[in-house]
């Protein structure tokens, strides 16, 4: 049982314009992580509702603190179906909930799912979809040092990373940091951040990239504790502070120099990266297994 009551339908939610399943209500802004979390290949649509007259606190650049009444939501689509809405909203007593919805064939409408997720769920051409469950939701944003990923300074930048894997296009009209600022909407950002948006700051383009995919899928669980409070501290550190001009040295140290609690097939040890040899190493075989 839930200890909360969600609406049953995504159409209640606030999503959409009331009667329709498609026009996303007035007020509602649209937004692209420049590093996409990874969704098996799924394409996605993200949008942020903030409660009138409120902001959010951007002192931390890599865990953002958001007000009371934030709603986010994502589409989840395959073969360019909507198959699930996700929306994520904090309530007054400053917790977090988590629900699904599931899209019917006709597209019409979604319902909300089961709290034990869909494990199988079958698509139009065969093929099989998993809808999480609401602890497999938890696991996650809660585990976090911020329960909402893919919304920081970093992943909202104006300068993008031309090779980041998945990466989606940014429209002139979704969210970046000099127009939540601009509006009032995001607060205590270190100014150095508009000065000169974040970017990785890695000795190649493809160094980049890779950083900011580890970052965006890894990071919220492998966190500096001083970057996020509340991380648990663990050896290998992926994510980034976009204000620490050492940042990106110190994960590859750590990269380089960590062991896997996993050993890939065949390798001689554990360890999670081995300089000069971009097929070895623990990392790329757990990389290699998503699914």
């Amino acid at each position: 049982m839930r200890a909360w009551s969600p609406p049953e339908r995504l159409a209640d939610t606030g999503l959409f314009e009331p009667g329709s399943a498609d026009a996303v209500r007035s007020g509602l802004q649209s937004f692209t992580p420049q590093y996409p979390l990874w969704s098996d290949g799924a394409t996605k649509r993200r949008w942020i509702e903030l409660p009138a007259g409120a902001a959010f606190d951007g002192s931390r650049p890599a865990a953002w603190t958001f007000p009371a009444g934030t709603k986010f939501w994502k589409e989840f689509s395959v073969a360019g179906r909507r198959v699930e809405t996700r929306l994520i909203e904090r309530l007054p007593a400053g917790d977090w909930r988590f629900s699904t919805y599931v899209w019917n064939d006709a597209q019409t409408e979604a319902m909300l799912a089961p709290i034990a997720g869909i494990r199988a769920l079958p698509l139009p051409d065969g093929a099989r979809y998993t809808i999480p469950s609401e602890a497999d939701c938890r696991t996650c944003h809660e585990g976090a040092a911020a329960p909402v990923l893919g919304f920081t300074a970093l992943q909202l930048s104006p300068d993008r990373d031309p090779l980041a894997p998945h990466r989606e296009p940014m429209s002139a009209d979704h969210l970046e940091l000099r127009t939540l600022v601009e509006a009032g909407r995001l607060i205590n950002l270190p100014p150095e951040l508009l000065e000169e948006p974040p970017r990785i700051r890695a000795p190649t383009l493809a160094g980049r990239a890779a950083l900011g995919h580890l970052n965006a899928n890894c990071g919220q669980c492998h966190a500096d504790p001083k970057l996020m409070d509340g991380a648990v501290p663990v050896e290998l550190q992926l994510a980034l502070d976009p204000t620490d001009p050492a940042a990106v040295e110190n994960i590859i140290s750590t990269l380089i120099a960590s062991q896997s609690r996993y050993r890939a097939a065949g390798a001689a040890d554990a360890q999670q990266v081995v300089p000069g040899d971009a097929t070895a190493g623990t990392l790329l075989a757990r990389m290699r297994s998503w699914r």
